[in-house]
């Protein structure tokens, strides 16, 4: 009866080994699968980084559609004003995806910050003047809006990007006028 006892023992641990090995080559292989596949991960994800537009790309979307905001309202063209601050929001929002943190000597600037604030302050203002229709509230939101903007180019180490007033508008193609009942 020992005898079998031992034998059973012996045939359990054996198993037991057998399958601990065997589990160990299992996780070496599955190992070796998931390293290949977050290789191939890892290619994929900088192929398309490779693909994405620089910050300045978006930077020139926010000039295009901030830049034809101020002559919206000059035209007092509320709801195309409308239109051009959802725009300039929308494109300031996906600068700042690209890249929400920016290096600079001596740290980093959190840039979604500094996003929320000109959002919370000069873009709403803006927003406020364009709901009321309020010519001079718009001329005082879009001028400080613009103070707002070059802060952000100083913290950001770009103090030379200095936004001002547009002489013209950007886009030909668009008629101010909220009269005309044709372009």
């Amino acid at each position: 009866m020992r005898k079998n006892i031992d034998s059973a023992i012996i045939a359990v641990g054996f198993s037991f080994a057998l399958g601990v090995g065997l589990g160990r080559e299992v996780s070496v292989a599955c190992a070796a699968e998931h390293g290949e596949e977050i290789a191939k991960l890892k290619a994929e994800l900088d192929e398309l980084k490779g693909r994405l537009p620089s910050k300045s790309h978006a930077m020139m979307d926010v000039d295009y559609h901030f830049a034809n905001l101020w002559f919206a309202g000059q035209s007092k063209n509320w709801p195309l004003a409308q239109f051009y601050l959802n725009e300039t929001r929308s494109h300031l929002r996906w600068a700042v995806r690209i890249i929400p943190v920016r290096r600079i000597p001596g740290g980093e600037v959190d840039l979604r910050g500094l996003l929320e604030a000109i959002d919370s302050t000069g873009l709403t203002e803006i927003g406020k003047a364009i709901a009321d229709k309020n010519s001079e509230g718009f001329i005082g939101a879009y001028r400080r809006t613009l103070d707002g903007c070059h802060s952000c180019h100083k913290a950001s180490d770009k103090p030379y990007l200095r936004p001002r007033i547009p002489e013209q508008p950007e886009s030909r193609i668009i008629n101010f006028d909220p009269a005309a009942t044709w372009p």
